[in-house]
């Protein structure tokens, strides 16, 4: 089994997490995590994710705050033109000591951190490893990403989308229409053409 300081995703942080008031900034890249979206909108495996922010101890436990960029590849829902842009996402999480992740019984600020970390977990918290040395961020990429990629992404917030009838890109030609008749005097349209017909005979 692989060990953890050997994960992509692993940060040290024993360092900080000694005692509350530490500090540490992170500005690096990391690979994409599987399973972040999918071939028609997602985060493709392994692309950079590039984390900016800072790990801040506090007696319970580390505060990570930042800013996720990562490589958004999708298609328009309305034009079908490709889409490939940086995709930001903010951050704050949390990262309790496994002694606060645990303890059931403990007065004042650990009662706060049992709301957190106990049987009411939140999504925003995460478990530090080898006993506080290490934080894994793979887990805080992937559902920080796959929580905030839109269900149905646009090139643009007005795209007008394209014609229904012939598939003309409305964007590049806003005035483009089509002169269509009523498709209820369409009897009448193949009537009148008969008899002007019999009639040119």
């Amino acid at each position: 089994m692989a060990r953890v300081e050997h994960s992509p995703w692993a940060i040290p942080v024993a360092q900080i997490a000694s005692r509350a008031g530490q500090s540490k900034t992170i500005d690096a890249d990391f690979p994409a995590p599987s399973g972040i979206g999918d071939d028609i909108v997602g985060i493709k495996e392994g692309t950079p994710v590039h984390v900016r922010g800072q790990f801040d101890s506090i007696v319970d436990g580390l505060i990570f705050t930042g800013r996720l960029v990562a490589p958004f590849v999708s298609e328009c829902t309305r034009c079908l033109k490709p889409i490939d842009k940086d995709w930001p996402v903010d951050v704050t999480v949390f990262f309790p000591y496994e002694s606060a992740a645990h303890d059931t019984v403990r007065g004042g600020k650990g009662e706060e951190v049992e709301i957190i970390a106990g049987e009411d977990e939140s999504e925003d918290t995460y478990p530090l490893l080898e006993n506080g040395a290490f934080a894994d961020i793979e887990a805080l990429i992937r559902d920080t990403l796959v929580e905030s990629l839109p269900l149905q992404p646009l090139c643009k917030p007005d795209c007008k989308g394209l014609c229904s009838q012939c598939g003309a890109d409305l964007n590049e030609e806003p005035d483009h229409h089509h002169d269509v008749a009523d498709i209820r005097f369409a009897g009448l349209e193949a009537l009148k053409a008969q008899l002007e017909a019999e009639q040119g005979k």
